[in-house]
């Protein structure tokens, strides 16, 4: 059964930084590409990075030079280091496997139960 947890999350204020953390099971964790999805209050699921099984990543425009994705697969762990936060940052994020489009049609089930992350002055 595939299992992923989700850590890290909490308030920041304005350009601090956060990293979050994905514990991943019942699964060949080194052997899969895995992303980062966020979903803000009132409004869908919207990916955020990837990292395919070579440590590869991708990252959406709005992410783009501020977080960084990265795995350490003897842990079996996936993080996302995010600086400089925005204000429309805050959102609940979630890991899943697979790509992007993969883990943005992820059911509740197969993403964790998610981090709530809010930027706040």
């Amino acid at each position: 059964e595939v299992q992923l947890v989700e850590s890290g999350g909490g308030l920041v204020q304005p350009g601090g930084s956060l990293r979050l953390s994905c514990a991943a099971s019942g699964f060949t964790f080194s052997w899969n590409e895995m992303s980062w999805v966020r979903q803000a209050p009132g409004k869908g699921l919207e990916w955020v990075s990837t990292i395919n099984s070579g440590g590869g990543t991708r990252h959406a425009d709005s992410v783009q030079g501020r977080f960084a994705i990265s795995r350490d697969n003897a842990k079996n762990t996936l993080y996302l280091q995010m600086n400089s936060r925005k204000p429309e940052d805050t959102a609940v994020y979630y890991c899943a496997k697979g790509g992007a489009a993969q883990a943005v049609a992820a059911t509740p089930e197969a993403r964790g139960q998610g981090t709530q992350v809010t930027v706040s002055s």
